[in-house]
């Protein structure tokens, strides 16, 4: 059992179940060494009645609790709400923060235990609960893998109540996609071309203008003189206007970008993740490639998570690794690049590792001979 474990002097539900919580330490402690969480989570079988801001309360039907649930969310509290008719196909739902995460699958007999030890393992609520749904019983007594962590794929829940994917999916990209910059302007997509880069990526902070038109215009003619994969970040309306080879976006533009016409167009589409939850959402469009991160601290933009750290990366990778190109990303540079490239991830990309370099020419060198250790 790890150190870090003290499940038993903790109250993980309400009301108090020894069983339960007997289960609950037993699975955590075959995922490994973790970080203890630094919220005090607690699954309510029933509605407490005060519940505080740690309270994830499970109702199998929402509609009796109606006038409750919009109080226990001003205090903070989650819903689950869990309705399995065929626990082969259960369907669960998480209302927290004004979120709704709806999700659909297999039901173990021990996935509200297994819940409670992915929450003590760190993750976020909506990430644990696609964990639990991906637990297996018994999976804690295989003795054939260090740790009993879900890495077959086809176990994972799918999510609800998202718009339909293309009628066809996004064009390939190389398995592995090497090294990455992102970049700020076409002047530095120019010369990182230049210098040998083969996968770029152009970050421009500047609004909708004459001049972003020409800036993407020159990165994707830069691109196909040096036979590279020039990837435009978030203005998928003038990449496809000017015949880019992909366009990357992030979670909030999925619901607004015209991914069909992306599509048809034979655009390749990267997409960020954040954790599992998002993972599941963009697997669903079935891009080109998935971003995980930020693997590390990073200043280049506001991130909505907490670093994810190279141990959730590597379980990333174990469970995508064939299914989708993987991009790891986030506080990267060519100090920490060895033991990002450890974790089996085909690519990485890297900002300030390069434009705040003191010669370039020489950090991309430098970066892309690491691929080859």
């Amino acid at each position: 059992m790890t150190e870090t474990l003290r499940l038993q002097d903790r109250e993980l539900f309400w009301p108090p179940a020894d069983e339960l919580t007997t289960t609950a330490e037993r699975i955590r402690a075959r995922l490994g060494d973790w970080p203890p969480t630094q919220a005090p989570w607690r699954i309510c079988l029933t509605p407490p009645d005060a519940p505080n801001g740690g309270d994830l309360i499970m109702v199998t039907d929402a509609a009796p609790h109606l006038a409750n649930i919009a109080r226990w969310m001003t205090a903070g509290a989650g819903v689950i709400e869990a309705a399995s008719d065929d626990p082969k196909a259960g369907r669960v739902t998480l209302h927290l923060g004004g979120v709704r995460y709806a999700l659909e699958g297999g039901l173990a007999e021990d996935w509200v235990p297994a819940l409670a030890a992915f929450l003590d393992c760190g993750f976020d609520p909506h990430d644990a609960l696609v964990l639990a749904l991906a637990w297996r019983d018994g999976d804690e007594v295989d003795e054939t893998r260090e740790y009993a962590w879900p890495v077959d794929f086809t176990r994972f829940p799918r999510v609800l109540g998202l718009p339909a994917a293309p009628a066809q999916p996004f064009a390939p990209c190389p398995a592995k996609l090497g090294l990455y910059p992102v970049l700020p302007t076409a002047d530095w997509v120019e010369r990182v071309l230049d210098y040998g880069a083969k996968t770029v990526q152009l970050r421009s902070k500047q609004p909708k203008s004459p001049q972003l038109v020409a800036e993407i215009e020159r990165c994707v003619a830069a691109g196909r003189r040096h036979d590279a994969r020039v990837f435009i970040n978030d203005h998928w309306q003038e990449a496809l206007a000017a015949g880019a080879y992909g366009v990357h976006l992030g979670q909030e533009d999925l619901r607004d970008a015209d991914l069909g016409a992306l599509a048809a167009a034979g655009v390749r589409l990267g997409l960020s993740t954040h954790g599992y939850f998002e993972m599941l959402t963009a697997l669903h469009f079935r891009p080109s490639y998935l971003a995980l991160g930020a693997v590390f601290p990073t200043t280049t933009k506001a991130m909505p998570t907490a670093p994810q750290g190279l141990k959730r990366l590597v379980r990333y990778v174990q469970l995508l690794e064939g299914v989708v190109p993987l991009v790891a990303i986030g506080g990267i540079d060519g100090a920490v690049l060895p033991q990002v490239l450890a974790t089996g991830v085909g690519c990485a990309a890297v900002v300030r590792a390069v434009t705040e370099a003191a010669d370039p020419a020489v950090a991309v060198a430098a970066l892309q001979n690491a691929f080859t250790q």
